[in-house]
């Protein structure tokens, strides 16, 4: 698999990088849980963490060349373990300065096929789609009390501490009925990729309008069933947007009771410099390999899973 990959981006100029594993800064979002390192160990502010993906140190290579490239890294995840989690994973990473996320989408697609050595059906809807289909309500314009009651209607679980429509995110809903209701209701053995999520879940993305008018996330992920392969977006180059985004990722992590975590000021100069145009994904090489083999559990294709190192 790795060879058919390097192969692939061999062919289309597409330069392999290697960037350091550990980094200074931290991604901020609240849903991501960071190793940190205990050296050195002079201040909070000098703590290293494990990336939980190369995209950082990434995009500093990109705001310095402006050249597509793509790397095959080992990133971690602290808090995910599971049949479709390990906290240390494989990633392949790749931007391309110059194309749109519907374009990126189109090269995903030719990698799975030459990866698979035949063709694959893929499909795509937007976020807004995929809810009003199996959900039955617009997840824009969502409050969590209408996810609740969606859940109700379904007979999906309502999970402890989010009874209280007024203190619960309706990202959180969002989240929850994504993956307990929506992806179920959608077509089981084929690619489907899902684009434009609510601007709350924008991320690393850029904002755009969307065909009914609405402010949208350039973002998408990448399913096969009910599995997430896939989180890529048109990125965003807005130095001062981004730390925006960042301080309220922190804003959210302490209404959370999460610890605040370093904010990578080499990424904010970088965008200061100047970020091409360009489109980015993250694809979970193991989780591939999953599919490839028909494993159901990713310690079946992992050499030494977290239970055996």
């Amino acid at each position: 698999m790795l060879n058919v990959i390097r192969a692939f981006f061999h062919e289309r100029g597409v330069l392999e990088l290697e960037t350091p594993v550990l980094a200074t800064g931290a991604a901020t979002e609240p849903n991501l849980s960071s190793f940190r390192s205990g050296y050195p160990p002079a201040s909070p502010r000098q703590a290293l963490y494990l990336n939980t993906s190369p995209e950082f140190a990434m995009k500093r290579f990109l705001a310095a060349y402006a050249e597509p490239a793509y790397q095959i890294c080992k990133s971690f995840r602290a808090d995910e373990l599971g049949p479709n989690h390990n906290p240390e994973f494989t990633l392949l990473e790749w931007y391309r300065p110059g194309l749109g996320m519907f374009e990126l989408m189109d090269e995903i697609e030719d990698l799975i096929a030459r990866v698979r050595q035949t063709p694959a059906e893929f499909t795509r809807m937007s976020y807004a789609q995929a809810f009003i289909q199996t959900a039955g309500f617009d997840p824009h314009d969502a409050s969590a009390a209408v996810c609740r009651r969606c859940a109700e209607k379904f007979g999906i679980e309502v999970p402890a501490g989010m009874e209280d429509d007024a203190a619960t995110d309706v990202n959180a809903w969002l989240d929850w009925l994504l993956t307990q209701h929506v992806l179920p209701g959608l077509q089981q053995h084929a690619f489907m990729f899902i684009f434009d999520f609510p601007m709350t879940q924008s991320s690393l993305a850029v904002l755009r309008r969307d065909d009914e008018g609405r402010t949208v996330a350039a973002r998408f992920e990448l399913y096969h069933g009910e599995l997430e392969l896939a989180n890529g977006f048109d990125e965003l180059r807005d130095a001062g947007e981004q730390q925006a985004r960042f301080e309220q990722d922190q804003r959210e992590r302490s209404r959370r009771g999460l610890a605040p975590v370093q904010i990578d000021d080499y990424l904010l100069g970088a965008l200061r410099h100047g970020l091409p145009s360009c489109s980015g994904v993250a694809l979970g090489l193991d989780r591939l390999l999953m599919l490839l083999c028909g494993a159901a559990d990713i310690r079946e294709v992992l050499l030494f899973p977290w239970d055996r190192i």
